[in-house]
């Protein structure tokens, strides 16, 4: 088929060459949800747009890559590893506008539209070394299986290097945009080299040219692209004390000191606050949480599950000299809420994934607080049927189970009646909470337990029991469905939350602050 067979050293730098741009598609892949999560949230939403843009672009890729290889013959390989270099190295400058642009379309398209943009570029491009190499790689028409097997396989193989490489070693210590820059200065350096062999052994003449001038362009770029999100212009009543890129999204500490507010915020997720001044709560609905431990008096022991800025901990133990376990998932998270906002542990401080230390845990406990709300994404896999059941397990015989949830008060809230419904599944007593009673837009408290719940004990004032009374809450469990680790539309229910949270947090914050 081709005019003679690549030399050794040749059919090497071709496996090597498919290896990184195979392991360079994941890594895009990936990381594009760390670039659209600050807006759109680290939903399934995000994951489905990202994975369906991938598959797209390499749908066109291969075919249009096909295409090319059949006219081009054996030239042409460089030139696209040089584009895609440059397509990639763009993104990170496009990102911000790019989001903005399409948060009139909502949290689904928005999403969608917005990795297509960004990604399918570059991905595109990617997708067409697979049949170039498969060209390069075959001599004869009987060869033509074992050469596109071997392609194949190495380049998944490099997509395996890719996906372990950016998980275990470079999310934790190199921030995105970062990732994306080198990644593109590979490819460049890796486009040369190809350019380098077409044109010495394959008789391209002007191979490296093309590869060269798209490699200044994008060296000329770099200092822009590397400034992005250093520049942009906030709102100024804010303040950034810190920011972290973490495994799970960007934890800021923010202050508006006109407002006496410190906010800890993961992504588009306001996940604490305090007064900066006397470093207190202002979150309500830990108002009513930090009441429970008077429903059964005599707890001595409690587990957070979600962490936040560590504000309940301390008030169970000031309040009620409880000791408190803390689950968090995110170490930046829990690094803001010692650094900034004063949190001590009074019991063990895990960081960790909920399902898997849940199982490790031993009990038991007075008291489970579960506050694992996002703005963004609910945390739907820590409230089904079998959390909830892992979770009554760790409880005492009286253990009371708090648990915090976002929602609108509608009456017919298909969200709210599937947790209610799914909790009395394992919990026969439950009372639910409104934390702000005339808000549509609301936190609700429902707190389950074994044994029958008392909200006028003796041990609270009339004045509390009256207070507490205000905000009881009522919902209709049968609009509800069942949350199963094996069906869980939870997040589905909660399409119009997100999208209402993500536009508060935007308009309150300003994409200056969560675009950076």
């Amino acid at each position: 088929m081709n005019d003679k067979p690549l030399h050794r050293y040749g059919r090497v730098g071709l496996y090597m060459t498919v290896f990184l741009t195979g392991a360079s598609v994941m890594v895009i892949e990936l990381l594009g949800t760390r670039l659209i999560a600050p807006f759109y949230g680290a939903s399934l939403y995000v994951w489905s747009s990202l994975i369906s843009v991938t598959m797209i672009a390499l749908a066109i890729g291969y075919f249009v890559g096909g295409r090319w290889a059949d006219v081009a013959k054996r030239t042409g390989l460089a030139l696209i590893i040089a584009i895609a270099a440059l397509l990639t190295l763009l993104i990170p400058w496009l990102t911000r506008p790019v989001l903005l642009a399409t948060d009139p379309l909502g949290l689904r398209l928005g999403a969608f539209v917005s990795a297509l943009v960004l990604f399918s570029p570059s991905l595109a491009f990617l997708g067409m070394v697979g049949p170039f190499a498969i060209k390069l790689a075959t001599t004869r028409l009987d060869g033509i299986g074992s050469s596109s097997g071997s392609i194949y396989a190495v380049s998944t193989l490099g997509s395996v290097a890719g996906t372990l490489i950016l998980g275990f070693f470079l999310f934790p210590l190199v921030g995105s945009r970062e990732i994306l820059v080198g990644l593109a200065c590979i490819l460049l350096v890796l486009a040369v080299a190809v350019a380098v062999y077409e044109q010495k052994y394959l008789g391209v003449v002007t191979a490296v040219l093309p590869c060269l001038l798209l490699a200044i362009v994008g060296m000329a770029l770099l200092p822009k692209i590397v400034s992005v999100g250093h520049s942009d212009k906030a709102d100024p009543t804010f303040q950034v004390q810190s920011e972290q890129e973490s495994l799970y999204g960007w934890v800021r500490v923010i202050d508006q000191p006109t407002h006496d507010l410190r906010l800890l915020t993961s992504d588009a997720s306001a996940i604490g606050a305090a007064s900066i001044s006397n470093g207190e709560s202002r979150l309500s609905y830990q108002d009513i949480v930090g009441l429970m431990p008077a429903l059964r008096p005599n707890m001595n022991r409690a587990l957070i599950i979600g962490l936040g800025a560590g504000h309940m901990a301390k008030l169970l133990h000031d309040r009620y000299g409880i000791s408190t376990d803390t689950l968090e998932i995110d170490p930046a998270v829990a690094a803001a809420a010692s650094g900034y906002f004063g949190f001590n542990p009074t019991g063990k401080a895990i960081v960790g994934d909920a399902r898997y230390e849940i199982r490790h845990l031993q009990g038991p406990y007075d008291l489970i607080i579960h506050d694992c709300f996002t703005g963004g994404a609910e945390p739907a896999h820590l409230l089904t049927v079998e959390t909830l059941t892992q979770l009554q397990g760790l409880l005492s015989k009286d253990g009371l189970l708090a648990l915090n949830f976002v929602a609108f008060s509608n009456s017919n809230n298909r969200a709210l009646a599937s947790v209610s419904k799914t909790l009395a599944q394992v919990f026969p007593q439950q009372r639910l909470f409104i934390s702000e009673p005339g808000k549509d837009f609301n936190d609700f408290i429902f707190i389950a337990s074994q044994q029958a719940l008392d909200i006028a004990p003796k041990t609270l004032v009339q004045d509390q029991i009256d207070w507490l009374q205000e905000r009881v809450f009522t919902v209709d469990k049968t609009l509800g469905v069942i949350l199963t680790d094996n069906l869980n539309p939870l997040e589905h229910l909660q399409t119009a939350k997100a999208e209402y949270y993500r536009h508060f947090i935007v308009d309150w914050l300003g994409a200056g602050l969560l675009l950076r």
